[in-house]
């Protein structure tokens, strides 16, 4: 508990920081596009292939299942970031899918909820609390292994870690073996989206997380030259 007050006081002062950089998002390109060129070639020669692997000889419905049972397990730090941020009315929907998916859905692997009217969200994070709190996202940081984030987003990761069940399992071996699956499935997820990739493969990826981040955090709420998300 202390390590998270000792990162949220932190935070608060990064947030200082943060504003006066808001007009350049990206001011450590050089330092980011090495560690991008790191992580990009790591994905080329390993994480990439296996999540090709697993396609390949994975049915669709195991496939379905296993992202259906990690998403379950994140509805938990959903919940603790509704809360935080107010979001009353989402609490008590995010709740009521993680009880009946657990429970019905067994243990998350078929999405109960959404059949009888509990949507899923757009997921919440501790970093988007940060920017409800009115804490600026500061210079874009990508990050070694974990890729895209922000001087905000990325020590709420570790305050993020607190409300994964998995970290709490006792036997290592299990508990590794669920991280990597959970890095697997989502790696797989991304095989089509990646097509769309186009031109300079970093500017593409940190657009499209700063883009997402912000969306996120507003809720929908962005305006642009061509009205808000709200308005489509």
């Amino acid at each position: 508990m202390n390590r998270i007050i000792v990162l949220l006081s932190g935070l608060l002062v990064f947030s200082a920081v943060a504003a006066e950089d808001a007009g350049d998002s990206d001011p450590w390109e050089g330092y980011n596009r090495a560690v991008f060129a790191f992580n990009d070639k790591l994905d080329r020669v390993l994480l990439k292939p296996i999540a090709k692997g697993y396609r390949a000889v994975s049915p669709q419905v195991v496939e379905t299942g296993v992202s259906n049972f990690f998403d379950n397990l994140g509805e938990l730090s959903n919940i603790v970031n509704d809360i935080l941020q107010l979001k009353m009315g989402q609490a008590a929907n995010d709740t009521g899918r993680f009880l009946v998916n657990s429970t019905v859905g067994i243990g998350g692997l078929i999405d109960v909820a959404d059949s009888i009217g509990l949507d899923k969200s757009d997921g919440e994070d501790f970093g988007q609390t940060l920017g409800d709190w009115g804490v600026a996202s500061g210079p874009y940081l990508m990050l070694p292994f974990l890729g895209p984030s922000t001087l905000r987003d990325a020590p709420s990761r570790f305050v993020d870690s607190y409300t994964n069940p998995i970290r709490y399992l006792e036997d290592v071996p299990t508990r590794n073996s669920l991280y990597a699956g959970n890095v697997v499935s989502d790696r797989a997820e991304l095989l089509a989206v990646e097509e769309l990739t186009n031109g300079d493969k970093y500017l593409f990826v940190r657009d499209a997380y700063l883009q997402r981040r912000d969306f996120l955090v507003e809720d929908g709420a962005i305006e642009d030259d061509f009205g808000s998300y709200e308005d489509f």
